[in-house]
């Protein structure tokens, strides 16, 4: 039987004596960009009083993506008291993730209040989102010359998907890291290969869907730690190799009320034991999926993962190229893999949780609020098929998919409202500008096909 872990804090009192049975010494006061890159400062525990009162001050434009000139205001990170963890693999370290503040007000370019407001937004309907994460990752290492390969040399396998020697091999980062989120209570029930050669997954417990972007950070943060300790480079990057399936950050979402999924009926017609309102979220979802991509694929790499089709070693790219659902089916946007959930698969290893999760979150409510139908669920190989069944793929580059976001009026609402505009404009230009650096370089790839 595991042993009952602590819970989490509720208040300063509880947090200061988290704080001092864990041993901790300094807090990462921590909070993250647009890009879902996690900013902070080491603060020592005696500041503790002072920080919880205060807060601790950040030039939100050396951050970056959090829409500040080097002239503005300091941001403010308070902490959320609630999401303290200590640090497994660092004694004396603990992390407590804040919400961002400019002179008193929350300052809303930050994405954990994007997320906050999306969710408050559904707390008044009485309704509470809950998110469960399937975060992917390749170990490589970085050679002499620069060059970067997968880190075990004899994972080489044409499908080494749940190898079991691939996984012996890579026992020591793969237990330590189980073990560092059982110690934090996380439930963590799997660790696995996954499809790609150094490719790599766990598994821990849904939580209600703050709790979850906030774990996502830290378990980026962790396993980074973890490959470092053996030498090694941890990379969310969504596809590090041209050859090779991409990493995706799978999301199982379920709604509810109460002690009650809103997505479960056992007397669904279609078979699936979902209810109505639940396939109206499926519905929003796939209505708002080209701009959806936009923050749940974000960067220039997340789409040589999407459109990679059958052109990888393992001859699958488990990744959508339709806004499609079925049942338990991985070749769908969305997947309906068990009662009272479903699977969101158009989510990469790059995704800002904060974000996507928000993005989630509208266009399902919007799905809810018109009622939309998604159809009867399709079945087969979509990733094999879909051309041929006449469907509409998805955005082909991070510049499409911010040209639907924009023209998206349910996310941009769900987004919300900055100085001057919304926050989907200025997300939208500062993808702009990343896509237009990307386009501005001239490859190797280039050089070899035009030069002569």
């Amino acid at each position: 039987m595991t042993a009952q872990l602590p819970a989490a804090p509720r208040n300063a009192e509880e947090l200061a004596r988290a704080i001092a049975r864990d041993g901790v010494e300094f807090l990462l006061v921590m909070f993250v960009n647009l890009h879902g890159r996690p900013c902070a400062k080491l603060a020592p525990v005696r500041t503790l009083d002072q920080l919880l009162s205060e807060g601790l001050g950040f030039a939100g434009n050396c951050a970056g993506g959090l829409g500040q000139s080097s002239g503005d205001p300091d941001l403010v990170a308070i902490p959320d008291v609630t999401s303290y963890v200590k640090v497994p693999l660092q004694p004396g370290l603990g992390i407590v993730q804040c919400d961002l503040y400019v002179e008193g007000e929350p300052w809303p370019y930050a994405p954990r209040w994007i997320l906050r407001n999306q969710l408050a937004k559904l707390a008044e309907q009485g309704r509470q989102l809950k998110v469960g994460a399937e975060p992917e990752y390749f170990l490589v290492k970085r050679a002499a010359d620069g060059s970067v390969t997968v880190a075990d040399e004899l994972d080489t396998a044409p499908s080494p998907g749940y190898d079991a020697g691939a996984a012996t091999r890579n026992f020591d980062h793969l237990a330590t890291v189980s073990r560092t989120l059982e110690e934090l209570g996380w439930e963590n029930y799997s660790n696995d290969h996954e499809d790609a050669n150094g490719q790599f997954e766990h598994n821990f417990g849904y939580a209600d869907a703050l709790r979850t972007a906030d774990r996502v950070i830290i378990f980026r943060h962790l396993a980074k730690m973890a490959a470092q300790q053996r030498g090694l480079i941890a990379t969310f990057m969504p596809k590090p190799f041209a050859h090779l399936t991409g990493s995706g950050l799978h999301l199982h979402v379920s709604l509810w009320e109460g002690q009650t999924s809103l997505f479960d009926d056992p007397s669904d017609a279609r078979g699936l034991n979902t209810s109505a309102l639940g396939y109206s979220f499926i519905g929003g979802l796939l209505e708002h999926a080209p701009g959806l991509l936009a923050l749940t694929c974000p960067t220039v790499n997340s789409y040589k993962r999407l459109n990679a089709g059958a052109n990888t070693l393992s001859q699958s790219s488990w990744a959508p190229g339709y806004a499609t659902y079925g049942g338990n089916n991985r070749t769908h946007l969305v997947r309906i893999p068990d009662t009272g959930r479903i699977e969101v698969r158009a989510v990469d290893s790059a995704a800002n949780p904060y974000l996507a999760i928000a993005g989630i979150a509208a266009a399902g409510a919007d799905g809810i609020a018109r009622g939309v139908d998604p159809g009867d669920p399709l079945t087969g190989d979509l990733e094999a098929a879909g051309a041929a069944a006449g469907l509409r793929p998805l955005p082909t580059t991070l510049l499409h998919a911010v040209e639907e976001l924009l023209g998206d009026g349910a996310l941009r609402e769900g987004l919300g409202k900055v100085a001057g505009g919304e926050y989907a404009d200025y997300y939208a230009s500062v993808k702009r500008e990343e896509f237009g650096e990307f386009h501005r370089e001239v490859t190797g790839w280039e050089i070899d096909r035009y030069l002569i």
